[in-house]
């Protein structure tokens, strides 16, 4: 009989992790065709298939936490990001491409949560990869259906008076929060500021860090 390794280390002393060789699903092999038509037709070659590729691996919440840093010390930038946050993105060199990218202002009585309901809509261009949780059909129904509930296992707990607005990504039109800024933060420098910006403050599910 085959011997179960799941319960046992594999000789480098890690825990066993099956092989990945399950059968390719249809939209894997949908992007493996298409790839190989762009480069047999010569639009793309490999290499500049590869360099997109380390391109987007390499955007990460730290982009956007440059993004919110700037607008918190900069109000005519500020004013541009909340009317256009792809060409406001733009201007700090944020190859955001054809993304209708929108901000969303958290204020004193507003509190903005990002969702994308029917998949995993999300800001790539400038966040990065998405969190695992905010695939899951869990956040995807109850975000809408009972935010509160869902912001307060986050740990965001709201007062009663304060409006929560959800907002439903699409593949056409991404969302961003521009979180409030911290208080006592005058004299903190924009790299600084850009410090107390999470990834969560920037989907609505968190809030930035306080300043010590």
């Amino acid at each position: 009989m085959p011997h179960d390794h799941h319960d046992h280390l594999s000789p480098s002393g890690h825990p066993f992790r099956p092989d990945n060789d399950s059968p390719l699903t249809y939209w894997q092999q949908m992007e493996i065709a298409v790839r190989e038509l762009l480069i047999e037709k010569g639009v793309m070659t490999p290499a500049e298939i590869a360099a997109q590729i380390d391109a987007m691996d390499a955007r990460n919440p730290a982009n956007g936490a440059a993004v919110v840093a700037r607008a918190w010390v900069d109000l005519d930038f500020k004013a541009r990001l909340l009317a256009d946050a792809a060409a406001a993105s733009r201007e700090m060199g944020f190859d955001i491409g054809p993304l209708n990218l929108i901000a969303v202002e958290n204020t004193e009585r507003v509190h903005n949560l990002i969702v994308c309901t029917l998949c995993s809509c999300y800001p790539r261009n400038l966040l990065g990869l998405p969190p695992d949780w905010y695939k899951t059909r869990e956040y995807r129904s109850r975000a809408v259906r009972e935010p509160r509930t869902v912001l307060r296992e986050f740990g965001v707990e709201l007062s009663d008076d304060m409006q929560v607005r959800v907002h439903d990504s699409t593949a056409d039109m991404r969302y961003i929060v521009l979180p409030a800024r911290p208080a006592g933060t005058a004299d903190l420098t924009e790299a600084q500021l850009a410090e107390l910006v999470t990834r969560d403050s920037m989907i609505g599910t968190g809030l930035p860090r306080n300043a010590l």
